[in-house]
């Protein structure tokens, strides 16, 4: 099977081709723009594999994406290529609206301009399976789950170009016949993870002894999903997923992010030495400031049906997972000080609409 990864240089894109390459049998193309948060040091482990090959291309561009699709002829494809930041969302949406969105598109139209022709079994069993986010389907309250009946009431630039994605990929199925898969997910978190993203960001601050910046009250609820877990679950709804369904994938792991930061902060007390100077414990580097614009107050995912039809569990509960990431960042030092010689350096993002955002709830 030849599968066709776009994003693959990404942190939950690059987790499934080394899945793919160390634990199934399949060719892989790894179809990645290299922006900013995309790293090929994720993947220096196979880069030599024969069954590995990667290409520079950005799906917004039909002219790249087709002869690609016509030269590797993909059995599948994943597609995991997005602007994934928040923050960054807030600051400026034009790259999420083009990515996100025209992207899919293009990417959907030469997908199935490809597919189309296809001989009758290979044209059966072709699959195009979208990675999405938990965060199309807006904030919970104290209490309820996400399902994939769930209406999308999207907050910010971001989840609002991911869940027009989602439409775009369901509307391609409905109307072209495509074979489609869709999945949302909760927080990912794990090793190789840019540090722009909460739990990696902690950590090299708590590294550096510098102030760890909490968003407002901090009871903002997410559910975690260590990032191997995540691409499991991806491939398991690529094998057996139903044509044209949904698929949430959750973690089972409820965390304020405060409770995050903290139990992180224990982690480092117990394993990471030595500490900064004057530092006694790592929470005490914790200050509160002003929380983001439209901050969702709790996300929290219904994955049964993933678990009832294919036989998904995660494997990772929060605190093993939470003490393999801190070690990983740990004993890498080289990866993630690579990533902050570049214009990323752990500044906060997302200030620029609070003049604008009025309350927020």
């Amino acid at each position: 099977m030849k599968i066709m990864v776009t994003g693959g240089a990404g942190f939950i894109g690059s987790a499934m081709i080394r899945f793919l390459i160390a634990s199934t049998p399949h060719e892989v193309l790894n179809l990645d723009k290299l922006t900013y948060a995309g790293n090929l040091d994720s993947l220096a482990g196979i880069g030599a594999s024969s069954r590995y090959r990667f290409v520079q291309a950005d799906i917004c561009e039909a002219g790249s994406v087709t002869p690609l699709l016509e030269q590797f002829a993909p059995d599948a494809v994943l597609h995991l290529a997005a602007e994934s930041h928040v923050d960054r969302s807030i600051d400026g949406p034009a790259p999420f609206v083009h990515t996100n969105i025209v992207g899919t598109q293009v990417l959907l139209e030469c997908v199935r301009r490809y597919w189309d022709p296809l001989p009758a079994d290979r044209k059966q069993a072709f699959r195009f399976l979208h990675v999405s986010t938990d965060e199309v389907f807006g904030s919970l309250g104290a209490t309820g789950l996400f399902s994939e009946t769930t209406p999308y009431n999207p907050s910010s630039p971001y989840s609002a170009s991911k869940a027009a994605s989602d439409h775009l990929v369901n509307a391609w199925h409905r109307t072209y016949g495509l074979p489609v898969l869709v999945t949302n997910c909760s927080n990912n978190y794990g090793p190789y993870q840019f540090p722009e993203k909460l739990i990696p960001l902690m950590i090299l601050k708590a590294l550096r002894g510098e102030s760890l910046p909490v968003y407002g009250d901090g009871l903002q609820v997410r559910d975690w999903l260590y990032v191997d877990d995540h691409v499991r679950a991806l491939y398991r709804v690529l094998a057996a997923g139903r044509i044209g369904e949904t698929y949430n994938v959750g973690g089972h792991n409820e965390q304020t992010n405060l409770g995050v930061v903290q139990t992180l902060c224990e982690v480092l007390d117990r394993i990471a030495t030595p500490r900064p100077p004057g530092i006694d414990r790592y929470e005490d580097l914790v200050s509160f400031v002003a929380d983001r614009p439209g901050h969702d107050r709790r996300y929290a995912i219904d994955a049964s049906k993933v678990g009832r039809e294919l036989g998904w569990q995660p494997l990772e509960t929060f605190p093993t997972g939470l003490e393999k990431t801190v070690r990983w960042y740990l004993d890498n030092p080289h990866w993630w000080s690579r990533v902050l010689d570049g214009s990323y350096r752990g500044d906060r993002l997302g200030l620029s609409a609070r003049a604008h955002a009025g309350t927020v709830s």
